[in-house]
This record gives C-alpha cells, sequence and structure tokens, in this order.
C-alpha cells in the first residue's frame, strides 16, 4: 500500500516541476517579446520605429500619421519665406526712405543686424552696444569718403591713420526706444555745422541717427565730435576745403530739407 502512495506522490512532485517549467519558460518567452518589441520602437529602420516625442496607433486599425514633407508642403513652406523677404525688403526701403527724409545720403546707410548676444538681462539691447553701432556706421562713411577723394587707396589710409585722417574726440548717444532681437538697424552719419562760437578748423562734428526696421522708427540719435589729424607729424591740422567740399557734397541741401522734417540735429 505504501509503494503506490510514494509513486503517486513521485508523479505530483513531477507534474508540479514540468508545469514550473512550463510558466518559466512563457514568462521568458513573454519578457523576451516584449523586450523585442521595445527594441523595434527604437530602432528607425524597423516599422515599428517611434520617433521620440510621438506615440503610436491607439488601435492596430489606426492608420499612423505620416510624418514626410509633401511637395506642396515644401512649396507652401518657400512661399511663405518669399513672402517675409519680400516684406523685409519693403520694410527697409520704407527705413531708407525716412533716413534721407532725415537729411542723409542713402549710399552711407549702413546696414546693421541686431543679434542675439547683444541683449542683457534687461531683455533688450545693451545700450553700450550703440556706441559700436555707431562706430560701423562712421568707418562706413570714412570708407565712402576715403573712396571719393582718391579710391580705394585713400579709404584704405583713412581708415588705417595713414597721412591726414580722423580721431574720434567725443561721442554722445540719445536714446528713445529700446532694441530687442530679431531686428535689423539704418544707422547712418552726416556732417553738422559746427557751433557758431567754434572755430578750430580742425574739428569735425558729426551727427547719425538708427532707425529700427522692425519698429519702423527711430531709435537712437548721436552726436560725435571728431578731429582732422596728421599721422605722420603727430598733430591735429586742417584737411584742406577740398576735403571738406567733399565732405559736405550731397549734405547741404538734404540738411535744409532736414531741418523741415525735425531732424535737423539727428534728435527726431
Amino acid at each position: 500500500m505504501l509503494l503506490p502512495g510514494l509513486r503517486f506522490v513521485s508523479v505530483s512532485k513531477l507534474h508540479l516541476k514540468s508545469q514550473f517549467r512550463h510558466c518559466y519558460c512563457q514568462k521568458r518567452l513573454s519578457s523576451s517579446s516584449i523586450k523585442d518589441l521595445q527594441a523595434a520602437f527604437r530602432d528607425p529602420s524597423s516599422p515599428f520605429y517611434l520617433a521620440p516625442g510621438t506615440q503610436g496607433p491607439a488601435s492596430p486599425d489606426e492608420e499612423p500619421a505620416s510624418t514626410e514633407t509633401t511637395g506642396q508642403d515644401k512649396r507652401d513652406s518657400e512661399s511663405e519665406l518669399a513672402n517675409q523677404d519680400a516684406d523685409f525688403s519693403n520694410l527697409i526701403e520704407k527705413g531708407r526712405a525716412e533716413m534721407a527724409r532725415a537729411g542723409f545720403h542713402i549710399p552711407f546707410i549702413w546696414q546693421q543686424t541686431v543679434e542675439w548676444g547683444h541683449h542683457d538681462s534687461f531683455q533688450h539691447v545693451n545700450n553700450a552696444r550703440y556706441v559700436q553701432y555707431f562706430e560701423n556706421s562712421r568707418i562706413h562713411w570714412m570708407t565712402r569718403l576715403g573712396h571719393r577723394l582718391g579710391g580705394p587707396a585713400k579709404a584704405d589710409a583713412l581708415l588705417k591713420g595713414k597721412g591726414i585722417s580722423l580721431i574720434m574726440k567725443s561721442i554722445e548717444v540719445k536714446y528713445r526706444r529700446p532694441v530687442t532681437f530679431p531686428d535689423t538697424l539704418l544707422v547712418s552719419h552726416r556732417p553738422k555745422k559746427s557751433p557758431e562760437d567754434h572755430s578750430d578748423p580742425a574739428t569735425c562734428f558729426l551727427t547719425a541717427s538708427a532707425y529700427s526696421v522692425t519698429q519702423q522708427a527711430f531709435v537712437a540719435h548721436c552726436n560725435e565730435t571728431v578731429v582732422w589729424y596728421d599721422y605722420d607729424n603727430l598733430r591735429k591740422c586742417f584737411p584742406g576745403q577740398e576735403v571738406i567740399d567733399v565732405m559736405w557734397e550731397n549734405f547741404l541741401e538734404r540738411s535744409h530739407q532736414a531741418s523741415g522734417h525735425g531732424h535737423g540735429d539727428g534728435q527726431s
């Protein structure tokens, strides 16, 4: 009677072991399948691939949304960019017209791109940056002046302090509006008549303005005093009447026109 009982116990144990192995294998297969599926989701070459930030279909019958850009999408995007370029060009031309009405000569206008790094903690262009903007415009003005006086060689001499050139004495900037990125400024210089109580022939007075293309408004004005300087003899000097005449060319008439628009001193 004991033997059948023992046999029964042995068979039961074998059955339990078999069931355990079966469940364990199923669990391993299930775990392996999940890992394979997860790997397929991460594999860009897999039909099950899901890009980061996206999700799969809600049901097996749902068609996945297409992420490909169609030809029409590309044409629409290019058309939008072309319209933006056209709008920007129109704003530039309007700004140039305003600068001309303020007494500036269009060939002397410097186009200054505002960069993100020009911002300060107050989230607008740092005030000190305007001095650099006006410096860029002044160098552009000197380059154009040099070409009119004697071509590329004279322009190079003016910029490198060879012979008679200009040296900065003082600068005053008046701020009217904050500027933020993105924007483009139109900046320009022109000569300004000397005060009646000033008689030094070596001193030259300049006025400049910065115009925001985005805001379609003047954002800053500048008054500068520069001195004609003989770098060969290390002393200030009178540059000669020819230089003065060329410097004022195209500006005398514009200066009178500008006074009627409130920009005579670049302070409107």
